[in-house]
């Protein structure tokens, strides 16, 4: 009998055990979806600040490539043109064009014509394409 009540309080010392790892763990289930939650959210977050910076990087591009057309089709014209000193410009507005735009034509006594435009756009700094060739010829 002594025998069978040792080993009756064991088994109730067992149970205390595992009653007390169960409490212990209870809860567990809602700590981890709450942290991975905030790790989908993160993940979330830092896609949607990326969509932004790609939107503003690609109108950046597509502001150098106007200002590259703008500068080229300016030596174009000057190419087929008859004197040089009537393309000088200095800040000329080309605002229908590029936002807070200008485009100077700077010619120099080597006959290489600079020209030059730049733009801002609002809360931004001031940018700028520089291009040059020597006109031969006319």
């Amino acid at each position: 009998m002594a025998k069978q009540n040792q080993l009756m309080r064991s088994r109730r010392s067992l149970l205390n055990v595992t009653n007390l790892k169960f409490k212990t763990q209870q809860g567990i289930a809602l700590l981890e979806s709450m942290i991975a939650i905030v790790i989908f959210s993160m993940g979330i977050l830092a896609l949607a600040g990326l969509q932004g910076v790609l939107v503003k990087n690609t109108s950046d591009a597509k502001y150098r490539a106007e200002a590259t057309f703008i500068a080229q089709q300016r030596l174009g014209l000057i190419w087929v043109g008859t004197g040089l000193a009537d393309y000088i410009e200095v800040d000329t507005d080309i605002s229908n064009l590029l936002p807070n735009g200008t485009r100077t034509v700077a010619i120099s006594p080597e006959r290489v014509v600079t020209v030059t435009v730049s733009w801002q756009l609002p809360g931004e700094e001031e940018h700028t394409y520089s291009t040059n060739a020597r006109i031969e010829g006319i």
